[in-house]
C-alpha cells in the first residue's frame, strides 16, 4: 500500500463515507466536511419541514455560488493588476533607455 495514502471515514450530514486520500489532504477534507455539516445544521434549524437532501442541495448551491464569485473576482482582478505591473516595468525600462540615450 502507498505510504502517502490514508483511509478515513468522513461524516457528511449524518452519513459516513470511507475515503482513501493523500495524507496531505486530510485536514482540508475534514474541514470541508465540517463546513458542509455546519451549513446543513443551519438549514435544519431554519427549515424544519425540509429533508436532509434539501439541506445538502442548498449548502452545495451556496458553496458553488461562492466559488464562482471568487473565480470571477480572481479572473477580473488578477489580470489587470498583472498587466499594470508589466506596463510599469516596460515604462521603467523605456524611460531608462531614453535617459541613457540623451
Amino acid at each position: 500500500m502507498d505510504d502517502n495514502k490514508l483511509s478515513i471515514r468522513v461524516n457528511v450530514a449524518d452519513r459516513y463515507y470511507p475515503l482513501k486520500i493523500e495524507r496531505d489532504d486530510e485536514e482540508k477534507i475534514r474541514k470541508a466536511a465540517r463546513m458542509i455539516n455546519e451549513k446543513v445544521l443551519l438549514y435544519k434549524q431554519r427549515y424544519s419541514d425540509k429533508d436532509v437532501q434539501d439541506f445538502l442541495a442548498m449548502a452545495a448551491l451556496q458553496f458553488v455560488i461562492k466559488l464562482i464569485e471568487e473565480e470571477e473576482k480572481l479572473s477580473n482582478d488578477y489580470l489587470p493588476s498583472a498587466l499594470n505591473e508589466l506596463a510599469k516595468k516596460i515604462d521603467a525600462v523605456l524611460e531608462e533607455k531614453s535617459n541613457s540615450v540623451l
